[in-house]
């Protein structure tokens, strides 16, 4: 039922965008568009979160929408605005015939996690844990600080570069092949997590993404640029699927991962307004770049904190892959 409330606010909404063009309407409809997306897109992290298997549900998730965001940026520029609207229709229209995919309630209770451990013996057994509140609200605040982060990154990477004078078709070069490298942090994420589960390689890419942000403070050169998006990419993805992941193993009836798109938003909103509130210090594009790294070192300390707290109340929860 949420599904096909979010889907009729989101194509009617799209669809009278085509008729009306005022901007006081157009606001309101691209507002309940946004509802209606919103709804769509928590159901479906919430899904996917409930699998046995979650980081390898959410590698599907960011494979595609690495490979789609690659195709937009080469096609969407190409259609008129009336013509972007009606992919967007299309695309909810046929998401329809998925709809019976989706679980009529959630798998169990919050909090309430159900584990496959193995005992000194080497004998399976399942064993049932209440999670503690504040694990799900901490792995919330860290999805928001590192997207504040990833806001304020890509607001301001094409402007810094054009002012350090790199040519604006290196950066839309490096832009597209950077969507290329995210699906290979996607693939990657899987093959560790199988192998050492998700909280420590995802402390290690955090710690990464702070150095690679940190590297563009000076101005990097024509290579420098496009090296970096691509490994800023590559940990952008990589860390999607360990914190989707991650807040997954944490809430199975899916009451607090429905708020990942919601924490997603408002650090991409934030973290583009703190970047402004920087350069209005005149603190110019390496204090952007210095609050970027901050940014995800919160995210680290955050995700430290709770595995260290996790490890010795349910070690095998604190590993989970």
């Amino acid at each position: 039922v949420l599904v096909l409330i979010g889907i009729t606010l989101a194509v009617s909404a799209n669809g009278l965008c085509m008729v009306f063009t005022e901007y006081e309407v157009m606001l309101w409809l691209r507002l309940l568009a946004g509802i209606g997306s919103g709804i769509y897109t928590a159901i479906a992290i919430v899904t996917l979160g409930a699998t046995c298997k979650p980081a390898r549900a959410f590698t599907w998730l960011l494979f595609a929408f690495a490979f789609t965001q690659a195709l937009e940026m080469q096609v969407l520029p190409q259609l008129s605005m009336n013509s972007i609207y009606g992919v967007f229709i299309t695309m909810y229209l046929i998401s329809l015939l998925f709809l019976h995919w989706v679980p009529p309630r959630a798998a169990g209770e919050a909090l309430d996690v159900e584990m496959d451990v193995t005992d000194k013996q080497g004998i399976h057994h399942h064993i049932y844990q209440h999670i503690p509140t504040y694990a799900p609200w901490l792995s919330l605040s860290a999805i928001f600080a590192i997207y504040v982060c990833i806001g304020a990154y890509w607001t301001y990477i094409e402007l810094a570069n054009l002012n350090a004078g790199v040519d604006d078709a290196w950066i839309n070069t490096s832009l597209v092949w950077g969507s290329f490298m995210s699906i290979l942090g996607c693939l990657f994420a899987t093959f560790i997590s199988n192998r050492v589960g998700m909280a420590r390689p995802l402390m290690v890419a955090l710690l990464s993404m702070a150095l690679v942000v940190s590297m563009m403070i000076g101005g990097v050169t024509n290579i420098g640029l496009f090296v970096m998006i691509c490994l800023f990419n590559f940990l952008w993805f990589f860390i999607d699927v360990y914190q989707m992941g991650t807040i997954s193993t944490l809430d199975p009836s899916g009451r607090y991962v429905s708020l990942v798109p919601g924490a997603q938003g408002v650090g991409q909103i934030v973290g583009p307004n703190l970047a402004a509130t920087v350069l209005s210090y005149e603190l110019g594009y390496d204090g952007v770049f210095f609050m970027c790294a901050c940014a995800a070192v919160v995210a680290l300390i955050i995700y430290g904190v709770m595995y260290v707290r996790l490890k010795r109340i349910i070690p095998a929860l604190a590993d989970a892959s």
